[in-house]
């Protein structure tokens, strides 16, 4: 049986490497320090303490909310990791901007499932403008907070939370991320809590995605690392095999979101002697 867990002394490496990685990256731009948007969810919360660790004085967070939409728990959680960590930080509420967008936005009809999802992919964006022009006034990087199990998902917006100068945690699976949070001391509530993205009222990840966090990593765990197909993983694991094929499926289609774009080869090397050699390639 599958079994993603990280043992004690795997804990006390992995924090080490992370902490290592975040000030060698800072040492090698000779950047004066990193931005860290801080949700309290488990993720960012895991990030920006493993980033003071790095950076002392020279961390960021800053704490975003959408008023009277972000779960007033996770604002909390927020300043309960800044404070508990003495963490310098910023608290920016982003409604002025995300009502701009809405009254500019052509479409009205809210209740559209395509609208409501495009105009709150509009609200980390929102967050990741923020994040960069501190980091530009500042000299400093933007750290991602994005994990392993989400990446592979696509679950995130491109140039918006998956726009990042490092990702720390990016080759972590959720269920390790919440091992570690624990084990460098992110509070019990903030580890035992629903992860959300907090893109409207009442969202949570797990409902959005379909599966427990559990279920995806065991999957994506199989199909990743050990390479089944489909059938294997799901012969291996006893999961019906409707529900691998959905993961597999969301790993494929979010391919772009872990690559960069794709670039017109024009040069004369692909030219070679035939002007169609270009477009015939793709």
């Amino acid at each position: 049986m599958i079994d993603i867990k990280l043992r004690k002394d795997e804990l006390e490496l992995y924090r080490r490497i992370i902490v290592n990685s975040i000030k060698a990256r800072i040492d090698k731009i000779n950047a004066k320090g990193g931005v860290v948007a801080l949700s309290g969810g488990i993720d960012s919360s895991l990030v920006a303490v493993l980033a003071k660790e790095a950076l002392g004085e020279n961390i960021l967070a800053l704490i975003m909310p959408e008023e009277g939409v972000s779960p007033e728990q996770d604002t909390q959680h927020a300043k309960k990791i800044v404070t508990e960590f003495r963490i310098p930080h910023k608290i920016i509420p982003i409604n002025g901007a995300i009502d701009w967008f809405f009254d500019i936005f052509p479409e009205k009809e809210l209740s559209k499932k395509e609208v409501k999802l495009a105009l709150a992919n509009v609200k980390p964006k929102i967050r990741m403008i923020i994040n960069y022009l501190h980091a530009n006034l500042e000299n400093r990087i933007v750290i991602g907070t994005t994990n392993k199990t989400e990446l592979l998902l696509g679950y995130g917006t491109k140039y918006g939370d998956l726009a990042a100068d490092i990702y720390p945690i990016a080759d972590l699976y959720k269920t390790q991320v919440w091992q570690l949070a624990e084990y460098v001391g992110i509070p019990t509530e903030i580890v035992k809590k629903k992860p959300t993205a907090g893109l409207w009222k009442g969202q949570t990840d797990e409902e959005e995605l379909g599966h427990t966090y559990q279920e995806i990593d065991k999957i994506l765990y199989t199909l990743v690392e050990l390479e089944f197909s489909v059938k294997e993983a799901s012969e291996y694991l006893g999961i019906d095999e409707e529900a691998i094929e959905d993961i597999f499926r969301r790993v494929k289609m979010s391919e772009h979101k872990r690559k960069t774009p794709t670039i017109t080869r024009l040069s004369r090397m692909c030219l070679d002697k035939d002007w169609r050699y270009p477009v015939e390639r793709y």
